[in-house]
């Protein structure tokens, strides 16, 4: 029988794992940063006032990850939001009820930090993804719109 599932914040140290986790083909079609990026990142991170990384621990291994972020707001009397982003849990320890704790855990952090929403997208590609976030009671909300930037920098996307 497995453990529970225990959370911490990731550190430094995890981003060999955390990386081997975001290397998944439904993750940015299976490519990850090297580790001195992936580094670099993590400690800009790290100087946000409310941008963590977490992780997810079973059996001592690290099974799953997800990043959170906690927005100040002006609109909404200054109530916080909370963005969820980077979700991933170990293709071999799917279906383990891994990814609803982990979402119970960004929900709880987020009520301790009286969030009056929490906010995540996801590909539309995703339909597994999607029914798996509102068995969790995520609704559909509004839509989404993004603007893809070239790499340059140089294209502007109102051009």
């Amino acid at each position: 029988m497995s453990s529970p599932i225990r959370f911490r914040e990731a550190s430094k140290a995890d981003l060999p794992d955390l990386l081997r986790l975001l290397s998944q083909p439904e993750m940015d079609d299976g490519q990850t940063l090297p580790l001195a990026e992936a580094e670099r990142l993590f400690d800009r991170m790290a100087r946000y006032p409310d941008y963590r990384m977490y992780v997810a621990i079973r059996d001592d291994r690290i099974v799953g990850a997800f990043a959170l972020l906690i927005m100040d707001n002006l609109g909404h009397r200054g109530a916080h939001s909370g963005v969820i982003e980077d979700v991933v849990v170990d293709p071999h320890c799917q279906g383990q009820g891994i990814g609803r704790a982990m979402m119970q855990h960004a929900l709880h952090l987020c009520g301790e930090k009286r969030c009056y929403k929490v906010a995540l997208s996801s590909n539309l590609a995703r339909e597994r993804a999607h029914a798996f976030y509102e068995s969790l009671g995520f609704e559909r909300h509004g839509y989404s719109f993004r603007v893809m930037i070239d790499a340059s920098g140089e294209q502007s996307p109102l051009d």
